[in-house]
């Protein structure tokens, strides 16, 4: 059985579409960077934080495989998580304007036989975004829950200028690193 360890809805939809039908567990880690450690670093330990949490629920479970995944959009050396407020996604989203960012996202498969990782890094490249867009953006509410203030499968596709990597990757779930994990066991 393929668990997630992750509330995300995005998650579940890409493993759905790789054909799983994964369980989701609830896991709660604590996501804050550590000093000098680095944006990926940062990303895959979380993940990995997320894996080892839910693979601790289902441990005693024969077959028992867990996926633990975070995305992180990162600007220069710093991690833009999720806007805690309607202020702080202005504040990213208006950082992002014009500018070239990375998406890093990582994923750990738990299983019996031990911790396998992945790590997808995309560059993306936002268009010059006046206020009013941002505003606009912003009061759609699609901006929360995001890393970065933004989905880019959403609203926030008319933003970007350029992709470099997974698309996947960029909404959560870098599907061809997962398929490799998933299928490897």
């Amino acid at each position: 059985m393929l668990y997630l360890a992750s509330q995300s809805p995005r998650r579940r939809e890409l493993l759905v579409q790789l054909g799983e039908a994964p369980r989701v567990l609830d896991v709660d880690v604590e996501e804050r960077r550590a000093a000098g450690e680095s944006p990926d670093a940062y990303v895959a330990r979380v993940a990995l934080d997320k894996a080892r949490a839910g693979y601790a629920m289902v441990a005693g479970e024969a077959g028992a495989r867990v996926i633990g995944a975070d995305t992180e959009v990162v600007l220069c050396d710093e991690v833009f998580g999720k806007p805690r407020d309607a202020a702080d996604a202005r504040a990213m989203l208006g950082r992002l304007s014009g500018r070239e960012h990375r998406v890093v996202s990582a994923v750990w498969l738990i299983d019996g036989k031990g911790e396998q990782p992945a790590l997808s890094v995309s560059i993306v490249r936002f268009a010059s975004l006046d206020a009013a867009q941002i505003d606009d953006y912003v009061a759609s509410g699609e901006c929360f829950g995001k890393a970065g203030a933004y989905a880019i499968q959403g609203r926030a596709a008319a933003f970007i200028e350029h992709l470099s990597g997974s698309y996947s990757g960029v909404m959560g779930l870098p599907l061809h690193e997962t398929s490799r994990l998933i299928r490897s066991q």
